[in-house]
């Protein structure tokens, strides 16, 4: 019985040793993942997205690579532009594994690797470029170093998506004298936006006094007129009137003639009218009143005429 047990016991030991052998040998690889195998210590392949089996003390999982695009940020780098001014540049590089073999065996390093080749590409290209061409030609800078990288690091499976230039550092004293100079530029784009600002506010000043004049000058003007315009009208109302006047005074007098000439009225009838009318006269305020020839001739036939009625 013991010896069955023991026998039981060892089965059950190389069962689960079998089993922990068969799970082990079991690998999936998750998604943006590539691993590569060695056989023997000799490449075998790269395993993709699933499951795979591996043989059993045989084959080794060597490295395990990432194929989502990475980014690794530089420390400051020391270099001299093409004037001789010293300055400290950080970079970040982007950059994604395309060749997870050549990856696994080009470089031994690829991290380190890509960082002293950036901090070489980059002391070369700002080398051709002075001071304030560095400091405002990032794209040109970023475009350059991308192609230089992403042709070196070809061979190591690596391609180098994009080159950014985080910052910038000059010496203290170029920041001083940049700090200085754009100071001075703001006051004299101040300087000028107030000496603008106060030529507009002369010439608006001066338009408005100009518009005033020009508006009591037509003011003026316009008064004059209605002023003349209503001497005018007034002068010729009035000249209406007094013609109306001698107009009605005309027709009068020719509307009495015509009567007395339909009423039969003779030449002594007339001078009878004219004696009446000069005693109407006689009896206003006139101290002098001088009398037709005519009508002293018929005053003495009137008395005659007087006397010769009273002897009856």
């Amino acid at each position: 019985m013991s010896g069955i047990g023991v026998g039981s016991i060892i089965v059950l030991i190389l069962f689960l040793i079998v089993l922990w052998i068969a799970a082990s040998c079991i690998r999936i690889v998750p998604q943006a993942n590539a691993y590569v195998v060695e056989r023997l210590g000799a490449y075998q392949g790269t395993w993709a997205v699933g499951i795979h089996f591996k043989v059993p003390f045989i084959d080794k999982v060597a490295k395990k690579v990432i194929l989502k695009e990475q980014v690794v940020d530089f420390a400051p780098q020391p270099v001299i532009t093409k004037d001789n001014v010293t300055m400290q540049i950080d970079t970040v590089v982007f950059f994604q594994i395309t060749d997870p073999k050549l990856f696994a065996y080009g470089v031994e390093n690829p991290i380190m690797a890509i960082e002293n080749l950036t901090a070489t590409t980059l002391r070369n290209v700002i080398g051709e470029m002075e001071l304030d061409q560095t400091l405002t030609s990032r794209e040109v800078i970023n475009t350059k170093m991308r192609s230089s990288l992403d042709i070196a690091t070809d061979p190591w499976g690596i391609k180098v998506n994009r080159v950014e230039l985080k910052n910038i550092i000059p010496p203290a004293a170029i920041r001083d004298s940049m700090e200085k100079q754009m100071k001075a530029e703001r006051e004299r784009r101040e300087a000028i936006l107030r000496a603008e600002g106060e030529k507009k506010s002369t010439v608006l000043v001066a338009e408005g006094k100009k518009e005033s004049v020009i508006l009591e000058a037509e003011a003026e003007k316009q008064s004059a007129i209605l002023r003349a315009e209503a001497q005018k009208e007034k002068m010729i109302r009035e000249a209406e009137g007094e013609a109306e006047a001698i107009l009605k005074v005309q027709k009068a007098t020719a509307d009495g003639l015509r009567f007395i000439r339909e009423a039969g009225a003779d030449e002594s009838v007339l001078r009878l009218k004219s004696l009446e009318a000069f005693e109407r006269a006689a009896d206003g305020k006139a101290t002098k009143i001088i009398i037709p020839s005519e009508i002293q001739g018929l005053a003495g036939l009137a008395t005659s005429f007087k006397e010769v009625m009273d002897n009856k």
